[in-house]
Formats: C-alpha cells, structure tokens, sequence
C-alpha cells in the first residue's frame, strides 16, 4: 500500500467519522472506486483509533467525568453527574454491540459492503436527517437525556452499522427526533462513539493483531495520526458550524453521492 493511498484512507476516515456522512461506507467504497485491493481490517482498527483519540479531547471534560463516574457506578451511585453519564454511555452501547455481534456471526457484516447498499443508505438516511431536522423541536439539552432516550438513541446507533448509513448521521437523527437541540445531540451522538469505537476497535484488533508485522503496524501508526488530526479538524469544524446552520448541506452531499454510487453500481 503506498504512502499515498494510507494517507488517503487516514484523511477520509477522519474527516468523515463524525460528520453525518458515513465513514464507513466512504472506506468501503474507496477500493472499489480507485481499482486498489480493500486496505484491511488492520488499517480500520488504525484510523478508528485515531478518530477516537480526537473525539476524547475534544470532550476531554466530558470524557474525563464519565471515566472517574463510572468507578463511582460500580460503587451504587447513580446520581453523580459522572456516574449518570457513564450509565447512560454503557446502556447506549449494548444494542450496537449485540447488533454488531448477530452481523459478525451471520456473515452480513462483509455482505453489506457493496456500493449498492452505501448508495441507497446515503440517500434514504440522508432525507431521514432532513426531514427530522427540519420538522422536530429543539427543546431538549444535555443535561435532559435520561435513560429511555438514552435506549432509543443506541437503537438509532445499531442501525447505523448499515454501510452508508452513518453512525453520527443515525445517532444525531435520534436525537433531534427526540427534541434534542443541534448542537448537544450532536455534542451526545460525538460522546457515544467513544465506548462504540473502543468496542469495534477491540473486536477487530484481537482478530488482526496476530497477523499484524512491523511494516503493518508502521502502517497503522501513520493512518492513526493522520485521522485523529483530520477527525479533530471535522469535529472543530461541524460543533462550530452548529451553531448558526443545520445539517442540510451534509444531506445534499450525501444526496449527490449516493445518486453517483448508485449510478455507478448500476450501470
């Protein structure tokens, strides 16, 4: 793989993971669009991290609240402020692990990335975004997610794992269907990638770890780097850009490039 190509792969990851725009189905379709041998689970866990280590500062006070909170969890407290965020971060979680857990067994995990099924997820998930943006309230704030919105949210999230779906596209959806102001549903659907990513990232990284050599992991350094600087550039970019826009510039980008993907799969 060359340094070209890596750093393509690093770039797109981190600029798309928290944009609503799928960087999953942007990885899946890179092969097959530029005619290069698909880059590897090594290369995901990579940029994964990357984009995790970006997400974890940009939220370090938030993070920092939900890691001592969740000590304070296995403790019986519940009413700390940490402690709630941890809870409501672990019970957004479970459906997109057993979710997650019934495509790996199946085999429909790999069967799904094709760039018909990125296509019409790009665009039937795309006018989801906007038709929910535009038609519910912004009543709610952080500090109102509870542990229903919480379940309903992670819902949102297991159904993400549909390539071209987009796992902030579908949280943030669930949240603005819940009333969630733009900005603090964007602010939880950023801070439930953190265990999600750390869940994949396991799950992948113990598979690929074994068959893992020195260029590889010279490799996965590189990508790593790259997407965390890319991710906390996206992430600066959309938290700010939040506050005066809605997600509708993201929707007409997923409309164009799901209407090319499905040209392109179909033709």
């Amino acid at each position: 793989m060359s340094l070209y190509y890596l750093l393509l792969l690093a770039l797109i990851q981190g600029l798309t993971e928290f944009l609503p725009v799928s960087s999953s189905g942007h990885l899946a379709m890179l092969p097959t669009l530029t005619g290069q041998d698909d880059q590897g689970q090594f290369i995901d866990v990579a940029v994964h991290i990357g984009t995790l280590g970006a997400v974890i500062l940009y939220f370090w006070a938030d993070v920092k609240s939900a890691f001592f909170g969740f000590f304070r969890l296995l403790t019986g407290d519940t009413n700390s402020a940490g402690a709630r965020l941890a809870l409501l971060l672990i019970i957004a979680t479970i459906p997109v692990i057993i979710f997650g857990l019934i495509l790996k067994l199946t085999g429909l995990d790999d069967a799904m990335r094709s760039l018909k099924v990125i296509g019409w997820s790009m665009l039937i998930f795309g006018l989801l975004l906007y038709w929910v943006d535009q038609k519910a309230p912004q009543q709610k704030v952080e500090s109102n997610w509870n542990i229903p919105d919480a379940i309903k949210m992670g819902i949102w999230q297991a159904v993400a794992l549909i390539p071209g779906s987009s796992r902030s596209g579908m949280t943030i959806t669930g949240a603005r269907q819940l009333g969630y102001t733009r900005t603090d549903g964007a602010k939880i659907a950023m801070l439930m990638s953190i265990p999600t990513i750390i869940a994949s990232g396991t799950l992948l990284g113990v598979e690929v770890a074994a068959n893992a050599d020195v260029q590889a992991a010279k490799n996965g350094a590189i990508a790593a780097v790259f997407s965390f600087a890319a991710g906390l550039l996206a992430l600066r970019v959309m938290m700010r850009l939040l506050q005066t826009i809605s997600f509708t510039p993201y929707v007409i980008y997923r409309f164009f490039l799901g209407i090319t993907l499905l040209w392109i799969a179909y033709t």
